[in-house]
């Protein structure tokens, strides 16, 4: 990357819940994506980022990030229509939206809000309070949606604050990879995920390298999974799903 990101006092920005939050990005500036994206990262978030409406929209409806950072100006669909997509959905209604623009009127303001927004940042920004907006926005959404942190069905619990995964109280060890996995199949029970899906949820940008790979972390998963891991169907011709309870 040739950008040289400021330097940030972490020690005030990190905190737990940070290690499991997954943070959407939908922008087309690319430079400004990708420092985004670093300083993120740095602070340990798992990062997604989309350049253009239509792209974003589908993926944010896939991945049910925790928090979606939408630039207004975009190719194909505009962010206003995002935002509205996403929070007329009951899917992603509840999904936290951070409108990140250079449109800078009170009515763009005010619209955005109307839309479903949960906050308005406008550019140029500094990064730093702007980390700080986006913690506190996913501490707020934590705190009025304690649930959105745990999953639970036929005796599986996966938390994603502290990153366990029990089975019928015994706990299991997986790894980051295969817990994304479990956390994206048990999130949306009965609805079939092609490998390519998951391992753009599980791993980010490098997924179409990883694809001819998904069979094999699903394997060791199911055995992983002790009792439980008949609930991880094969799909034919496509490719996994959780059964619904």
């Amino acid at each position: 990357m040739s950008f040289q990101p400021a330097p940030l006092d972490f020690q005030s920005c990190k905190n737990s819940q940070s290690m499991q939050s997954r943070i959407l990005l939908i922008e087309d500036e690319r430079d400004l994506a990708e420092t985004l994206m670093y300083q993120l990262q740095r602070m340990n978030y798992l990062v997604f980022w989309e350049p253009d409406g239509p792209e974003g929209l589908e993926f944010a409806r896939l991945a049910l990030p925790d928090l979606v950072i939408l630039d207004l100006i975009l190719p194909g669909l505009d962010g206003l229509q995002v935002c509205r997509r996403l929070k007329s959905d009951s899917r992603t209604a509840s999904i936290p939206i951070m409108i990140l623009t250079a449109r800078d009127s009170e009515t763009d303001e005010v619209v955005g809000f109307s839309m479903g927004a949960d906050d308005y940042v406008r550019k140029p920004f500094r990064i730093q309070p702007l980390l700080l907006r986006i913690q506190a926005l996913l501490r707020k959404t934590d705190a009025a949606n304690p649930t959105n942190r745990v999953l639970t069905s036929f005796g599986l619990e996966v938390d994603r604050v502290n990153h366990t995964v029990t089975y019928n109280g015994q706990p299991l060890d997986l790894t980051p990879t295969e817990f994304r996995m479990l956390w994206t199949l048990m999130s949306q029970p009965g609805r079939p995920f092609s490998r390519l899906e998951l391992i753009e949820v599980s791993r980010g940008q490098d997924a179409a390298a990883l694809e001819r790979t998904i069979d094999v972390h699903i394997r060791s998963l199911r055995n992983k999974l002790l009792g439980a891991g008949n609930l991880i169907e094969t799909v034919r011709g496509i490719g996994y799903r959780f059964i619904r309870e």
